[in-house]
């Protein structure tokens, strides 16, 4: 039985599928409105389901939900694979597959459990990530460790970059380790009590630019929040989303926020420590543009970031 909702998931069920296991059913979130007619769509994971004929359920949630409790049950599954499903399973559900429940998590467990893994590494500077697949329990990604594997976080690596390599080492390790549970021999490790840290879910809000924080902050705030919520900013009453920066190891000598210099390399702002270099810039309205044209018929040198 395999349970996920973003594209993120998609690359896992492939690989289950393609590795010729058998999967009951296909749990995934409800559809929702999207687009800018806000017309209801399923999700990434309902729509591959359906090209690849499997059988799909919707609930809204499962917890004290009996009947789809008990349509879990009438299914009889061996295991259950759980990718980015978002919603929470209780303990009924853990304890209908015979070999429980297994997690994909974007994270070297213990450090960034919870729900926004990918970018709180990026976030936080860390210089490695990779994926856990965790047997599942009723604690938040408190579960055994089964299998992992790493990948290098480079000075330049975006949230969506490190997504795609993550979803395709996921894919990987999760045929893995259901080989190894059908072999019966997985070897189960206790995560251990120390580095654990939490990956809160994200707003808007925190994709703003806070241009009295140090360059390398501000560039990982970018990364983190490429491709979404995108990090901004606003000039006047403009609103400025930033796709890319580069932190700039030079005295700042100028207020937090104002520009510098504005040419082919970059709008070059002060920072509270450095400077940095807008590179793929997004006016109100507009479309994403090299620093050259955003700056464009502006007069932005000694303007100032609010």
């Amino acid at each position: 039985m395999f349970a996920g909702t973003p594209a993120f998931s998609v690359a896992a069920l492939d690989a289950l599928h393609a590795a010729g296991h058998t999967i009951v059913a296909v749990y995934t979130q409800p559809d929702r409105p999207a687009g800018r007619g806000q017309k209801m769509m399923p999700s990434p994971v309902a729509l591959r389901a359906a090209e690849l004929g499997l059988p799909t359920f919707k609930p809204s949630s499962l917890r004290g939900n009996e009947p789809a409790i008990g349509g879990l049950r009438k299914l009889a599954p061996d295991l259950m694979v759980v990718v980015a499903y978002g919603l929470i399973l209780p303990q009924a559900v853990l304890d209908v597959p015979r070999l429980g429940c297994f997690n994909i998590h974007a994270s070297l467990l213990p450090r960034w459990r919870g729900a926004a893994p990918i970018q709180r590494a990026i976030l936080a500077g860390d210089d490695v990530s990779g994926v856990t697949i965790m047997q599942m329990d009723a604690g938040l990604d408190t579960g055994a460790m089964l299998i992992r594997d790493q990948v290098a976080i480079t000075p330049t690596t975006t949230a969506d970059q490190l997504q795609q390599q993550l979803q395709t080492m996921g894919a990987r390790l999760i045929v893995e380790a259901v080989t190894q549970a059908a072999a019966g021999t997985l070897q189960p490790e206790a995560q251990p009590s120390e580095g654990v840290t939490y990956a809160h879910k994200f707003d808007k809000t925190e994709a703003r630019i806070d241009w009295t924080k140090p360059a390398i902050e501000l560039d990982r705030l970018v990364r983190a929040f490429n491709p979404a919520p995108i990090a901004w900013t606003e000039l006047g009453t403009e609103r400025l989303r930033v796709f890319a920066a580069r932190p700039i190891a030079e005295a700042a000598d100028a207020a937090p926020g104002t520009i510098v210099s504005a040419n082919a390399y970059g709008v070059v702002v002060a920072t509270g420590d450095g400077l940095l270099a807008l590179q793929a810039l997004q006016w109100a309205g507009g479309r994403v543009t090299d620093a050259e044209q955003a700056a464009r018929g502006r007069p932005l040198l000694g303007a100032r970031f609010q």
